[in-house]
């Protein structure tokens, strides 16, 4: 999908390839996210849907390839690509588990030099997710499944990034609190939010992206409208087993 005439795509790959040492993980990915999107990349596990976030915020090596942010390039480490506006929010918890709720978010605020406009990132997390302004001073081992995913999107919230990137939100969580993360994902989307989101089920961003595009050992194998794929049922048994 690209982005409308004469206004460059807030992210775009280019024939990326990218992977660890000599094992070359993603092969020739070329997309593009406009600002304002929800594009989600689907497939089944293990075949480079992480790796593609990674490659993009700098945590595995470009090599060969372009990836840019407002038409600006990418080839750079991971805290310089976060400071052009790329928020990644991992996949699992990744906490600080000693570390307090309110901690764990002013993490994510490392590169704000304004405690204004930190303190005003922190009241949008906390009215987005009122939660964790009740936990706030407990220290996030202690939390469940759904309250430390949360604290994972707040924290990459409180980067304040051009762009989000949301790696399988739903992992290992209960189907009520799969709901529940999907309700904060879709009101970032209304608030004009740019999403770059990984997820292994399709049916689950039906009404909420943009654009699918299904990854498969490591290449892009089809990409369309989310109602499409669903569609598709040749598609759906073949990639993601039904």
């Amino acid at each position: 999908m690209n982005a409308p005439p004469g206004k460059p795509p807030l992210l775009s790959l280019k024939n990326v390839v990218s992977g660890y040492r000599e094992l070359d993980v993603l092969r020739g990915i070329t997309f593009d996210v406009s600002a304002g999107q929800v594009i989600t990349v689907v497939g089944p596990n293990g075949h480079g849907k992480s790796t593609l976030l990674k490659t993009i915020s700098g945590l595995v090596p470009l090599k060969q390839g372009s990836i840019s942010i407002n038409g600006g390039p990418t080839i750079a480490q991971p805290h310089t690509i976060a400071g052009m506006g790329v928020a990644h929010v991992p996949q699992g918890d990744m906490l600080f588990p000693e570390m307090s709720v309110l901690e764990n978010l002013l993490m994510g605020a490392y590169l704000v030099p304004s405690k204004a406009e930190i303190d005003r990132r922190l009241d949008e997390v906390c009215t987005l997710l009122p939660k964790l302004s009740d936990r706030r001073h407990q220290m996030a081992w202690s939390l469940s499944g759904g309250e430390r995913r949360m604290v994972g999107i707040g924290r990459g919230l409180m980067m304040g990034g051009a762009i989000m990137l949301i790696d399988e939100p739903s992992l290992g969580l209960a189907p009520l609190i799969i709901e529940q993360i999907y309700g904060v994902i879709a009101e970032l989307s209304k608030s004009g939010r740019t999403i770059l989101l990984v997820e292994e089920n399709p049916a689950r961003v039906a009404d909420l992206a943009d654009h699918l595009h299904l990854l498969d050992d490591g290449a892009i194998v089809w990409s369309g409208p989310p109602a499409e794929l669903l569609a598709r049922d040749e598609l759906l048994a073949t990639y993601l087993g039904g």
